[in-house]
């Protein structure tokens, strides 16, 4: 058993804030943070991906269109679908789960 301490908190140490606290053979999750008025740069991952909304709010922007989240939202991004967060509106942190483990792109 692991217990992450602090995960899903808002890290402000720099824009578009990317940490990995765990990793196995089959996922890994993370801490992803956004400050308001701040830009996701990211492109599209090789692995399925679930997003937990932990504060913070934002849109979502796939494909099939743009979708307020917040606080308590989850969000499935299958492996290869573009996606990005836009119009943050207060500073955003999500925790992340990637399957397979996160490869960085």
């Amino acid at each position: 058993m692991q217990k992450l301490v602090g995960a899903g908190q808002y890290q402000s140490a720099q824009p578009n804030h990317f940490a990995e606290h765990l990793r196995t053979e089959s996922l890994s999750v993370g801490t992803y943070s956004i400050p308001a008025g701040g830009v996701d740069d990211q492109a599209p991952h090789r692995e399925d991906e679930i997003y937990v909304v932990t504060s913070g709010r934002a849109a979502i922007v796939t494909p099939d269109g743009k979708e307020p989240v917040g606080p308590g939202d989850v969000l499935f991004v299958a492996a290869g679908e573009p996606h990005h967060f836009a119009d943050v509106t207060e500073d955003l942190a999500l925790l992340v789960f990637f399957a397979p483990p996160y490869s960085g792109r």
